[in-house]
């Protein structure tokens, strides 16, 4: 088998970061990182002492040859991370440090470059870590095979698989918290291109005696612990359950149902989820859960004799989840066994089904060509204070795998040999075969005795077992028993005891319940009972197509000795690689080395064994290249370049190395090196060469190969610049051909949107239409209105922009107008909103009304102090809120009077220089007004109404409806105005106009009022503040109640425009590439 330590240049940046493992210099400190360099190889001393030195520098794995050993550190290292995977893809298996990764990378591509099957073999005691190596290489493949949505279900459904077995068929050891009670044998399945396509589980001897008894210190099965205390409180009442273990007889005998390192809780979380994403339904779900729950019930039943000696059912409570009956024709130790094996076979088949199932959601449905990668995790070689018969099948399967291991290790070397020519030299080994055969032979061997003594008639006990054996093996070197041992040895056993002497060591067995394990019985009734369970996976489990004829089923050992047969011969037609698992030490503490321990481990994992097979030739061998490649600089004939074949120029340089013929073989592709020393001498000399070679490359350089560089350098950079031309060339050619077949799809683009701009949004009017609203929307930006009063400047929009032309005309405008309503001050505020009154009351009802717009409102006509101090001091308490003088006509001869017209909080009163005249309360009044006149007639009192005249008369009247709050009594009439003149009698106040103002008494006896018209000039500035105010009116009347809304609402508007605007932004982006 090839080492190479050459490392190719796309590999250097991995090498550099394992610098300390990857450097033969290195060795003192960190050990050999494969045993077979090790010189002292046949010495165990030697073999820990190297283990101990990479254990204390966290460098867990090494190789002997392709087996790994992996030594557990007790806790979390970082080198299983993504980045540490993408280092180890598609290595040489030598080139870097050791490690599963390596191991798992190269069995998968040897299995892909030689299309056939391998299996990789995982083995070591309860705690050394076996289960982990198993989910790193799933990991593994799970990461750095082809990825695809089928593929990514396929690799969920196996990485699942693992917790959900767990969960099944591990529990908690004295040795182990998750130790795995049932081998378990995973194909993983992949096609011609290297893709996980499915997957295949076999389990081998779960210990279902542990349902029903455990040790001190031990549990039953996870499964258990983690549904009573993580389920949720609906599933346990549905399953008449409660969420505490000490109430079930089945999880206390062990008196460690609660362990600090097992989170039940969260387990339970992960093995619903993994229960979802293998495909299990929720109705197959309830069924497995009813399963357990059942078991745990059954174990709660409890006997007692009745008055026959019958067992009598003795917890009613019980009965409604296991029997009806409650007397049963069995003693009550019949009965106990009858419950126990009950819930053992129930426990064992529900096991078998969900094995099955795991099974069905990874089946490949292609039959095409596949070749396999098995994973072997298989429980290692036990030692327990009583061992029993799970221990001895266990140990058993451990020398099958033994006897395998060494014929495929002797076989694959002895290939290896053969294809280089080189001689094979036998090598001498423990061969094992003496004690499979003292178990497995027919007839003799110990399952053939026990299986006889299950089945014959009479009286046949664990003793008389042991008595058949003695019988029958009482001359065999492998097996002790108390009768057959000299002195010394009878003291270490027990009557009921027998020793073997398995290749890994001594094994004493207790034979007590060896008969009633082996047997396994059920009653045939309960099996009939079974059968009509309304639950579908116990019905399935005990389906009738078992024999219920006269002939006894099958033993439990002699079924086991078949499927380890098969198992032996499924991986006889693989390709083998090994991984072998060892405790550091027994209390599972980090930094621990406990060398007793570990000898004990490496003997009975037959690591010595194996080396001793590996270095019975030659320790180390290469290819030529590459062991040319790496050592010529050692050699003035090699270096710096060989000319001729690999072969000669190797020859060439061990020659001048020195080395003796007896320390090595030239093979037909590889060298081999026989002693490590010798390999180890030719490294270091490497070492020293490089360090030479680097200085003299740097102070002895040949002129004239300088010079040819130079030339050849100057030829290519003349190439160089020639080739770059042409290519700038064609790239400027490329991309001008570019421009013009993009400008031509572009105008015929803009041609067809204008032909079709007229019709709805169509694939050849949709750009055109999106260039236009763009063009339009960015002549808009440059061209908005500035002013409130420019009503014409407003672009005009395309028809698809008309709608939108006219919000934004909308929106602009009412942002100048709150440009402007910002700017305006507190007094500017307060005229606004009296002149919106006056609006209110008078617009398009009063010919002057447009003419007064312009005039400014001031608080008073009349300041105080032009007020008679005696009015004053009447009416001050009342609040004057305006004066102004007036004239007053007398209802009877209409004689003109001045007066003062002042207004309070609560009356308006007519005063005449130092008397009050008339007081008009607001509650009384009411007026009218002519549309062309500055007169209007009040209604106040039962005396008359009062017929005025002033020069600011939409100011007093605004002023007037303000304090009054009487907004609604002034009427505006046309034509003339009718008064009371007193009680009963009217009078009546004509309008006219003509070329001067005048008011006189008409021959009629009426009042007759004659206006004149305004100027021009006054019309012009009249109308132009008028438009104004109309302009604000529009936006904002009526003031001031409603003002905050109005905002609210022009904000909300301008919300909605603005969303309406990124629309058309959006488009017209994507239009600008036609420009």
């Amino acid at each position: 088998m090839c080492r190479c330590f050459v490392v190719p240049l796309f590999h250097l940046h991995r090498v550099r970061v394992l610098d300390m493992e990857g450097a033969l210099t290195a060795r003192d400190r960190v050990g050999i990182q494969d045993f077979v360099l090790l010189d002292a190889h046949t010495s165990e001393t030697a073999f820990l002492d190297n283990l101990k030195k990479r254990f204390s520098e966290d460098l867990i794995y090494t190789y002997i040859g392709t087996l790994l050993v992996s030594v557990n550190p007790y806790k979390e290292l970082d080198i299983y991370s993504k980045k540490q995977m993408d280092i180890y893809m598609g290595v040489n298996f030598f080139e870097l440090p050791p490690h599963i990764f390596a191991l798992a990378d190269n069995a998968y591509h040897t299995m892909l470059a030689e299309a056939n099957n391998h299996f990789i073999l995982i083995s070591g005691e309860s705690g050394a870590g076996k289960t982990e190596a198993s989910k790193k290489i799933l990991q593994y493949y799970a990461v750095s095979c082809p990825s695809t949505t089928l593929l990514d279900n396929v690799r969920d459904r196996m990485l699942l698989s693992n917790p959900v077995l767990e969960a099944f068929g591990n529990s908690k050891t004295l040795k182990n918290d998750n130790s795995s009670r049932f081998g378990k044998y995973m194909d993983i399945q992949f096609d011609i291109q290297g893709d996980a396509v499915g997957g295949h589980i076999l389990g081998y001897l779960l210990e279902k005696s542990r349902v029903v008894h455990q040790n001190h210190r031990e549990r039953n099965f996870h499964i258990f612990y983690q549904l009573v205390k993580g389920g949720e409180e609906d599933l346990l009442h549905q399953l008449g359950l409660e969420s505490n273990c000490q109430h079930y007889s089945y999880l206390v005998q062990g008196e460690c149902a609660n362990v600090a390192s097992i989170n039940d809780k969260n387990d339970w979380k992960t093995v619903r989820n993994a229960l979802s994403v293998i495909e299990f339904d929720e109705r197959d779900i309830q069924h497995l859960l009813g399963v357990i729950a059942s078991v745990l019930h059954l174990g709660n039943v409890q006997f007692e004799p009745d008055s026959k000696g019958y067992a009598t059912l003795n917890n009613s409570a019980e009965l409604l989840w296991t029997l009806h009956n409650n007397t049963i024709p069995f003693t009550v130790d019949h009965a106990i066994y009858a419950r126990d094996a009950l819930a053992k076979a129930i426990y064992g088949r529900t096991f078998t089904w969900l094995v099955n199932k795991i099974n069905d959601s990874m089946e490949n449905k292609d039959s095409s060509c596949k070749t396999v990668i098995g994973l072997l995790d298989i429980y290692g070689f036990e030692v327990f204070y009583v061992n029993s018969f799970e221990q001895f099948c266990i140990n058993y399967c451990n020398e099958k795998l033994q006897q395998l291991f060494i014929q495929l290790t002797l076989k694959s070397e002895q290939e290896e040999y053969e294809a280089e020519n080189i001689g094979w030299e036998p090598v001498q080994f423990f061969n094992n075969k003496i004690i499979c055969d003292l178990v497995e032979e027919k007839h003799r061997g110990i399952i053939s005795v026990l299986d006889e003594e299950c089945l014959r008639p009479g009286e046949a006990t664990d003793l008389t077992f042991l008595e058949r054996l003695e019988e029958k093996l009482d001359s065999h070197p492998h097996f002790v028993t108390h009768k057959l041992a000299d002195k010394k040895t009878r003291k270490t056993l027990e009557r009921g005891d027998f020793r073997l002497l398995h290749y890994a060591g001594e094994v004493t067995y207790c034979v007590v319940g060896f008969l009633s394990k082996n047997n396994d019985l059920l009653y045939r009734n309960i099996k009939d009972v079974m059968r009509q369970s309304k639950n579908t996976i116990v019905r399935e489990c005990f389906a009738s197509k078992e024999s219920d004829g006269r002939r006894r089923p099958e033993t439990v050992a002699s079924q086991f000795k078949s499927s380890l047969l098969g198992l032996t011969d499924i991986l006889m037609s693989k390709e083998p690689w090994y991984v072998r698992c060892l405790k550091s030490n027994e209390s599972q503490q980090p930094g621990q080395f406990d060398d007793v321990l570990v000898r004990h481990q490496v003997k009975y994992l037959g690591l010595m064994e194996h080396l001793r097979v590996r270095r019975a030739g030659f320790a180390y061998r290469c290819r030529y290249d590459v062991f040319l490649q790496r050592y010529k600089p050692l050699c003035p004939a090699t270096w710096p370049y060989w000319r001729g074949v690999a072969a000669e120029g190797v020859e060439v340089l061990v020659q001048h190395l020195g080395y003796l013929p007896d320390e090595y073989k030239m093979g037909r592709t590889k060298i081999f090196i026989r002693h490590p020393r010798t390999l180890f001498a030719t490294e270091d000399a490497f070492e020293v060469c490089k360090h030479d070679l680097g200085k003299d490359r740097k102070t002895k350089i040949n002129q004239e190969v300088l010079f040819i560089c130079i030339e050849i350098l100057t030829l290519l950079i003349d190439i160089t610049a020639s080739r770059i031309q042409t290519c700038w060339r064609g790239v400027q050619a490329r991309k001008a051909k570019g421009r013009r077949q993009w400008a031509v799809k572009v105008i015929k683009k803009f041609i067809k949107g204008y032909m079709a701009r007229g019709e709805a949004k169509t694939t050849d009017n949709s750009e055109y239409l999106a260039f236009v609203r763009q063009n339009y929307l960015n002549r808009l930006k440059d061209n908005l209105p500035k002013m409130v009063l420019d009503k014409t400047s407003w672009l005009t929009p395309p028809p698809v922009l008309t709608e939108t032309s006219e919000i934004l005309r909308q929106l602009h405008m009412r942002l100048m107008v709150r440009k402007y309503i910002r700017g305006i001050t507190a007094q500017q505020k307060a005229q606004l909103q009296l002149k919106g009154i006056t609006s209110v009351i008078f617009k398009g009802k009063k010919d002057s009304y447009p003419q007064s717009v312009s005039q400014p409102y001031v608080d008073t006509r009349i300041s105080e102090q032009d007020i008679n101090m005696k009015v004053l001091q009447m009416i001050r308490h009342e609040g004057i809120k305006y004066s102004i003088p007036i004239v007053k006509y007398d209802r009877n001869g209409f004689k003109a009077r001045p007066r003062q017209l002042i207004l309070t909080q609560t009356a308006a009163y007519v005063v005449d220089d130092a008397k009050i005249k008339q007081r008009v309360l607001y509650t009384t009044l009411k007026g009218e007004h002519s549309p062309n006149a500055i007169q209007c007639v009040l209604t106040s009192c039962a005396q008359g109404d009062l017929i005025m005249q002033c020069d600011h008369l939409f100011e007093a009247l605004t002023k007037l409806s303000v304090v009054a709050n009487k907004q609604s009594a002034i009427n505006v009439v046309q034509g003339s105005v009718k008064f009371q003149m007193k009680a009963g009698k009217e009078g009546i106040v004509e309008f006219s106009s003509g070329q001067e103002s005048m008011v006189y008494k008409d021959k009629n006896g009426h009042l007759m009022v004659v206006s004149d018209a305004v100027t021009a000039a006054e019309r012009g500035l009249v109308a132009c503040s008028q438009t104004c105010l109309c302009c604000l009116g529009q936006l904002l009347w009526p003031l001031p109640h409603n003002l905050p809304q109005i905002w609210d609402q022009a904000r909300a508007q301008l919300v909605r425009i603005t969303c309406f605007l990124l629309t058309f932004i959006l488009a017209a982006r994507r239009m600008s590439r036609l420009q």
